[in-house]
């Protein structure tokens, strides 16, 4: 019988390579992979629980998936099935349930006839990825797991304690991914963790130094990182490798009040925080910024909020992800009391994100007329190194990177002629607007 495969995944870029590491499996042992479920013989649905959220909407797609298609085998894995196997265990449209991410229990629930003994400890689909089909930006998960403990996060209890990828390992794997993508972004659980289980002198810091070295011509991208974990070496790399150190970091807030953060378990203060985002933006002279913020958690005053809305308002964020407060069953924070109503919470983030939004259009009108290195997604549309999506004014090669400058309007920036810079890449000549 001849397997083919429909995957959905819910949640970070770590899942999106795992998602690419089950695919690679099962396609080495002959499973087809497919692109909508009318066409598959098994589903594989990777989940997420960094909030209850995450799990209804892994629950409403198995359901629909069940009434829609009865003979398709359905497998569930990833973090929510981490922790509520028994519970996906339990719902008749699950016919396999692995408990995380390992990609050969998935191909042994999705095609148990494939010959591969349980047990047996070499992957046939081979331990390093070689290529992300899905676009022309790849992922690289560097480490898994996390060895913090804040009080709100379901994912550390998912996932595990951190778990460093050899550097050796990463660059082999960079080598194979560069010959389908221009970008790669480093992900994982707790990437400012690298190395610390590792060789002494492995580090973040390291790994890209390798990186850039050793796999020229290709951008690499930091996933989430806390900002207390990014050292100086990795401030240098911005500047000296010309935009293939892309600029751009995501730094996780959460809340700008010492209060919160200290019930959210963080091991960091708001000043802390404060004071190495504003020592990043003034050594990276052109920088995305993001962080993701969460609202309305336990406890969290009127007085909490403001403090937390006028540090979103001092610090040169380009963009913000806000969520609000989701209760996570077997966390600290599920017991915590005063708990906030939903429509305040809810009336906070609408706050948030609208600055975040006007702090984004005034970053995206400041790079008008300015160089930018662009990753190539599609023939129309780009990715520049501090996160902007731009359009590309004639058709160009997905997986390409292009040096040129912008022009438009903030709200659709667009790659425009005259392109300079590195000779070695390839130089797309765009019309001009």
């Amino acid at each position: 019988m001849t397997i083919s495969v429909w995957y959905h995944t819910f949640g970070c870029k770590a899942n999106q390579y795992d998602t690419e590491r089950m695919r690679q499996e099962l396609e080495s042992r002959g499973a087809s992979t497919v692109e909508v479920p009318e066409s598959a013989t098994a589903a594989v649905l990777n989940t997420c629980t960094v909030t209850d959220q995450a799990d209804l909407a892994a629950r409403r797609v198995i359901r629909k998936l069940g009434r829609r298609h009865p003979d398709l085998r359905i497998v569930v894995a990833g973090c929510s099935s981490a922790l509520k196997s028994h519970e996906y265990a339990a719902m008749p449209e699950v016919d396999g349930v692995v408990a995380g991410q390992d990609p050969v229990a998935v191909a042994l629930e999705v095609a148990p006839e494939s010959g591969l003994a349980e047990g047996d400890e070499e992957p046939i689909g081979g331990v390093l990825l070689r290529t992300n089909p899905r676009g022309s930006r790849g992922w690289m998960k560097i480490q898994d797991g996390c060895d913090r403990k804040c009080s709100f996060c379901a994912t550390r209890v998912a996932r595990g304690a951190s778990r460093s990828r050899p550097i050796e390992e990463l660059v082999a794997e960079a080598r194979l991914l560069a010959g389908s993508h221009s970008e790669l972004v480093l992900t994982g659980i707790h990437i400012g963790h690298y190395g610390l289980d590792l060789a002494r002198g492995s580090s973040l810091s390291a790994l890209c130094r390798r990186l850039l070295d050793d796999v020229p011509g290709v951008r690499f991208r930091l996933g989430s990182i806390e900002a207390t974990e990014v050292d100086d070496s990795l401030l240098e790399m911005f500047g000296a490798s010309e935009g293939l150190l892309a600029p751009h970091l995501h730094v996780p807030l959460q809340s700008g009040s010492d209060q919160v953060l200290q019930r959210m378990r963080r091991w960091h203060t708001r000043e802390q925080y404060r004071r190495r985002v504003l020592e990043i933006a003034g050594r990276v002279h052109i920088l995305g910024l993001g962080a993701d913020i969460i609202v309305g958690f336990p406890g969290e005053t009127e007085e909490d909020h403001a403090r937390t809305r006028a540090l979103v308002e001092e610090l040169p964020y380009t963009y913000l992800h806000v969520f609000p407060y989701s209760v996570r069953e077997g966390t600290a924070a599920a017991d915590l009391p005063e708990r906030v109503p939903g429509h305040v919470a809810a009336e906070r983030s609408r706050e948030l994100r609208e600055i975040g939004v006007s702090k984004g259009s005034a970053h995206a009108a400041g790079r008008v007329g300015t160089e930018a290195l662009v990753a190539v997604e599609t023939e129309t549309r780009g990715l520049t190194g501090d996160y902007l999506r731009v359009c590309v004014a004639s058709p160009a090669v997905p997986g390409t990177l292009v040096r040129a400058r912008l022009s438009g309007a903030p709200s659709d920036l667009r790659v425009a002629a005259g392109a300079t810079g590195r000779s070695a890449l390839p130089v797309l000549a765009a019309a001009t607007d």
